[in-house]
C-alpha cells in the first residue's frame, strides 16, 4: 500500500478526493508510469486521442513532486533566455520548444477550463523582479525576446516594480500577464478525475520494478506482483531513482526546495504586496518567492546549504525572510513546512529520452514543474502514437546519467553557497 501522505498545505486544504483504481488492467495501449503533472497529462491526451491507457504510481497521488510544490504556473524558463535556447537548439529546433514552452501556462489553464477542475486557478500574471541594475538590463531584453514571439510579455520600471511588491530594492521587473497559480492538488486530482472519466485507470501504490519484452509490446512487472501488457511506453518518473526510474531519474541533479505556509496575511498587507494577486519570483542567486493563497496564507521556500536539520531551521528561515523582505508589520511563523525534489538538467531545458522502440521518457522541469510538465506530457503522447521523435518540439538526446551522481546535492549547497554571496554584490 502507498504510504500515507505528507502533512502540506495542499493536504490541509485540498477540496477534490482522491480517488483511484485497484488491479491494473491486462493489457493496454500505453502503459504510463508515474502519476504526477506528466503523467496524467500524457494519460489524458492520450485517451482523448481513443488509445486505451494504465497509470501506475510507485507511492500516493501527489506525494511526488507534483504534490509538493508551491503552486506557480510560469511559462518560460528558469535560466535561458530565447537567444540561449536558439544557440543550443538552432534557430528551428530553438523556436518549436519556446512556442511549446511559451504556451505551457496556457495549456494548463485550458484544461482546467475544458475539465472544470477546482484548484484556485488564478491567470493573473507572474511577475520577476530584477535584483541590480544588470538584472534589469538582462530582463528588459529577455521580455523583447519573448514579444518578438508574440507573447504578453511587458518590462516594469522600478516605481511600477514597487507597487507590484511593495519593495524598494528592485530595479525593474518582468511581467508575464499568462502565469498564474493553482492548488497543485486538487490540479492534480482533477487530472485524476480527467483520465478515469474518460476510461483510463490510474494505480497507486504500484512501483515498477521491470519492463521488458513481449513480443513487439512490452510487459511491466509491479514490486507488488502486478503485471501489464503494454504496446507503448512512457516514464514519467521525474527526479526519483528508485527501481525503473533509476537512469531517468541520474540523468538531473536533485535539488531539495523546502516549502512555507505562514497564517493568512492581513487585508493592507495583501493590498501592498499583491495588489493584483500576482505570484513574485526574484532573479537573485538565492531567489526570494512568495504568493497567497485563497485564504491569503503567505507561501514561499528555499534551499539549505546545510542539509542536517534543515526541515525545521528552513522553516524559521523562510518565514524570517518574508519578514525582513516584505516588511511585515510583524513576524510570521509557518503553519506548515514541507519538502519536494526538483530535476535540474545540465543545461536547465527540458529532455526527452528514447530507452527503446516503443519506450520514451521525459524529465527537466527545472523549477517550472507545473507549466512545463503541461508540455512534457503531451510531447510524450505525440510520441507515444508514433510521430517522428525528431520532428518534437523537445529535441531527443541519449541518456546518460550524471557521472557521480550521488555526490551532486554536495555541489548544490556549494552552489548555494556561492550565489548567496554573489547576491551580497549584486545590488
Amino acid at each position: 500500500m502507498p504510504s500515507p501522505a505528507k502533512d502540506t498545505l495542499w493536504t490541509r486544504t485540498a477540496r477534490l478526493p482522491a480517488e483511484t483504481d485497484g488491479t491494473p488492467p491486462q493489457s493496454v495501449d500505453v502503459a504510463v508510469i508515474g502519476g504526477g503533472f506528466t503523467g496524467l497529462t500524457a494519460a489524458r491526451e492520450l485517451l482523448i486521442a481513443g488509445r486505451s491507457v494504465a497509470v501506475l504510481e510507485a507511492g500516493q497521488i501527489g506525494a511526488g513532486a507534483s504534490g509538493m510544490n508551491a503552486g506557480f504556473v510560469v511559462p518560460n524558463f528558469a535560466k535561458a533566455d530565447p537567444n540561449a535556447v536558439r544557440a543550443k537548439l538552432g534557430e528551428q529546433g530553438g523556436n518549436a520548444l519556446l512556442r511549446l514552452v511559451g504556451d505551457g501556462a496556457n495549456a494548463v489553464f485550458r484544461t482546467i477550463a475544458e475539465d472544470g477542475i477546482d484548484c484556485d486557478a488564478r491567470q493573473v500574471g507572474w511577475l520577476n523582479p530584477a535584483f541590480g541594475a544588470a538584472s534589469a538590463e538582462m530582463l528588459r531584453a529577455r521580455a523583447a525576446l519573448w514579444r518578438d514571439l508574440g507573447r504578453p510579455v511587458t518590462f516594469l520600471d522600478a516605481d511600477e516594480t514597487r507597487q507590484q511588491t511593495g519593495m524598494d530594492i528592485y530595479s525593474g521587473a518582468l511581467l508575464d500577464a499568462e502565469g498564474g497559480t493553482i492548488h497543485p492538488l486538487d490540479y492534480l486530482r482533477g487530472l485524476v478525475q480527467s483520465v478515469r472519466r474518460r476510461g483510463g485507470t490510474v494505480h497507486e501504490g504500484q512501483s515498477v520494478d521491470k519492463v521488458t519484452r513481449d513480443g513487439s509490446g512490452w510487459r511491466l512487472t509491479t514490486r507488488s506482483g502486478a503485471t501489464l501488457i503494454a504496446k507503448k511506453v512512457l516514464q514519467c518518473t521525474n527526479a526519483f531513482t528508485m527501481g525503473i526510474a533509476a537512469r531517468m531519474g541520474r540523468s538531473t541533479v536533485p535539488l531539495r526546495v523546502y516549502q512555507i505556509a505562514t497564517s493568512p496575511a492581513d487585508a493592507d498587507t495583501v493590498r501592498r504586496i499583491a495588489p493584483e494577486g500576482r505570484p513574485v519570483g526574484d532573479t537573485r542567486q538565492n531567489l526570494f518567492t512568495y504568493r497567497l493563497d485563497r485564504d491569503n496564507r503567505l507561501i514561499s521556500g528555499g534551499m539549505a546549504a546545510i542539509p542536517f536539520g534543515a526541515f525545521d531551521r528552513l522553516g524559521r528561515t523562510v518565514a524570517e525572510r518574508l519578514s525582513s523582505e516584505l516588511g511585515l508589520p510583524q513576524a510570521v511563523t509557518p503553519e506548515v513546512v514541507w519538502t519536494g525534489v526538483a530535476a535540474m538538467t545540465p543545461d536547465f531545458l527540458p529532455r526527452l529520452y528514447q530507452m527503446d522502440d516503443g519506450w520514451f521518457g521525459g524529465i527537466g522541469c527545472n523549477g517550472r514543474g507545473i507549466a512545463m510538465t503541461a508540455q512534457l506530457g503531451r510531447v510524450l503522447a505525440r510520441a507515444a502514437q508514433g510521430e517522428d521523435p525528431d520532428q518534437l518540439p523537445i529535441p531527443l538526446r541519449p541518456l546518460r546519467p550524471l557521472p557521480f551522481h550521488r555526490f551532486t546535492p554536495i555541489v548544490a549547497s556549494a552552489a548555494l553557497i556561492q550565489a548567496r554571496l554573489k547576491d551580497r554584490f549584486a545590488r
